[in-house]
């Protein structure tokens, strides 16, 4: 799962670099730039990106650690 996840976050990483949306003038709804569109569901990705991360690859022993004493 740990692999899967990696290549997920490789995958994430790679979709941000949104170079094809530079130029292009085409608008979403109607009023909506298409990169600022495209930057709002990558951001809905990372944030589910994440969420998996900290569900299946949180290690067990930062649970059980204490908090440090001042």
């Amino acid at each position: 799962m740990k692999y899967l996840l990696a290549i997920v976050v490789l995958i994430v990483a790679l979709l941000h670099q949104d170079v094809w949306f530079w130029k292009d003038k085409t608008l979403v709804l109607g009023f909506l730039p298409i990169g600022l569109a495209y930057h709002m569901g990558y951001s809905v990705l990372a944030a589910l990106t994440m969420w998996a991360l900290v569900r299946f690859a949180w290690p067990a022993e930062f649970d059980e650690m204490e908090p440090p004493r001042p």
